[in-house]
C-alpha cells in the first residue's frame, strides 16, 4: 500500500501519445508544467497517487536477456535518479518510447504524464519516485455558476475525471539492482491488446514476497479445485466448494503455509495430493516463478483473494446455496418422479 501524506510533486511534464498504427503521432511539450497555485498539485496528487493506496502487488522490472539495464524504463529512471535535471528530458524520451510500442490497432490515445514525487512511503520506506501516467478517457462535465438571478449552466468537453486514473506506475527510488520497486495501475486492461502497459511498455515481474507467494498459492489451488479434479476423480459442486472453504480456513488460521500439513488437512488424499503439488510444480515452469514449501502467510493476500473464493451453490435459477461450514449437512440425490436433482440440508434452527 503506497502513502502520500508526506509526499510532494516536484516536476510534471505531460505529452501526447497516438497510436502509431494508426497513423496518429505523438507531441512533445517543450517544458514541464509550471505549476503556479496550491489547488493544482493537490488535484494532481489525488488523480495520480490516490488510486495506488489500495494496491498489494510489487513488482521489479525485468528484461528477457537477464540484463535488467536493457529495460529501457530502468534506464531513463535511473538517468532521472542520478540527475534530476534531466527530467523534462527523459520524460520525452519516456513518451516516444510508449508510442513505439503502441502499436495494437485498439490502443487509445492520450495524454501521458511524467512526474517525479518525493518522500512516497511504500512498506515503511519514503523515498523519491517516478510516476507515468496515461489518460485515455474523457468525459463531458456539467458546471453550474451563479449570476445575476440565478445560476448558469455551461459544459466542458473532453475533459479528465480525477478519480479515475486510466493507468498508472511508479517507479520507487529503492532496490535498484533488483528492477526497482514498482507499483502498477492499468484500469482499462479488459483485453488482450491492453497488456501492452504492463508486459511491453514496462516489462514487470512479480516480487517473489511472501504477499505473491500467498496470492499465487491460493489462485493455483483455486484452479486446481475448480478445473483439474474433474480430470481425476468424479467430485459435486458442493465437495469442491467443501475444498475451497478448507484452504481458506487453513490460510486464516495459519500463520505460516507449509505444503504437507497443508495437503494433509485440506485435501487429504494421496493421489490428490500428489496431483496438486505436480499442478503447483507446472505453474512453476510456465511462469518460471519458484514458490517454496513454507512461507509465512500474508493477511492482505488472504484477503484479497477471499473475495473471489466462491462458496455459492447455483442451482438453475431458482436457489443459491451458500456452503460456509459442515459439508456432510448437505446431501444430493435424483427424484425419480420428478426427473431432477435435488439437495436435502439439515439443520437445527433458522436465523
Amino acid at each position: 500500500m503506497v502513502t502520500f501524506f508526506e509526499s510532494s510533486l516536484n516536476t510534471i511534464s505531460v505529452h501526447h501519445v497516438g497510436n502509431s498504427s494508426q497513423n496518429e503521432m505523438y507531441a512533445l511539450s517543450d517544458a514541464p508544467i509550471t505549476l503556479k497555485d496550491e489547488i493544482i498539485p493537490k488535484l494532481l496528487m489525488q488523480y495520480f497517487l490516490t488510486p495506488f493506496e489500495k494496491t498489494n502487488e510489487v513488482y521489479h522490472l525485468m528484461h528477457s536477456s537477464g540484463d535488467i539495464n536493457l529495460n529501457e524504463i530502468f534506464h531513463f529512471c535511473t538517468e532521472v535518479f542520478e540527475d534530476e535535471n534531466r527530467f523534462h528530458e527523459v520524460s520525452q524520451q519516456i513518451a516516444k518510447y510508449l508510442y513505439g510500442i503502441s502499436n495494437h490497432p485498439k490502443i487509445k490515445p492520450g495524454e501521458v504524464y511524467v512526474a517525479f514525487f518525493s518522500a512516497v512511503q511504500l512498506e515503511g520506506e519514503a523515498v523519491d519516485a517516478i510516476g507515468i501516467f496515461k489518460s485515455e478517457t474523457k468525459e463531458t462535465f456539467l458546471k453550474v455558476y451563479p449570476q445575476e438571478g440565478g445560476f448558469g449552466l455551461d459544459y466542458e468537453e473532453n475533459a479528465i475525471n480525477i478519480n479515475k486514473l486510466d493507468k498508472g506506475c511508479l517507479i520507487l527510488n529503492t532496490q535498484k539492482e533488483e528492477g526497482y520497486k514498482v507499483v502498477v495501475i492499468d484500469q482499462t486492461n479488459r483485453s488482450q491488446e491492453a497488456v501492452y502497459w504492463k508486459d511491453e511498455f514496462l516489462q514487470l515481474k512479480i516480487r517473489n514476497d511472501n504477499f505473491n507467494q500467498t496470492n499465487n498459492t491460493l489462485s493455483i489451488y483455486k484452479n486446481f479445485v475448480t478445473q483439474k479434479l474433474d480430470d481425476e476423480f468424479d467430485m459435486s459442486k458442493a465437495d469442491k466448494i467443501d475444498l475451497l472453504n478448507r484452504s481458506m480456513k487453513y490460510f486464516k488460521e495459519k500463520e505460516t503455509f507449509e505444503i504437507d500439513e497443508f495437503t494433509g488437512e485440506v485435501l487429504g488424499n494421496d493421489q490428490a495430493i500428489e496431483s496438486f503439488k505436480n499442478y503447483k510444480q507446472q505453474y512453476e515452469q510456465e511462469f518460471e516463478t519458484v514458490i517454496p514449501d513454507s512461507f509465512e502467510i500474508s493477511d492482505n493476500a488472504v484477503k484479497k483473494q477471499a473475495r473471489v473464493y466462491k462458496s455459492v451453490l447455483k442451482l438453475d435459477r431458482n436457489f443459491h446455496i451458500y456452503i460456509h461450514g459442515d459439508k456432510d449437512l448437505i446431501e444430493k440425490g435424483f427424484d425419480d418422479a420428478k426427473a431432477m436433482n435435488y439437495y436435502k440440508v439439515y439443520f437445527k434452527e433458522e436465523q
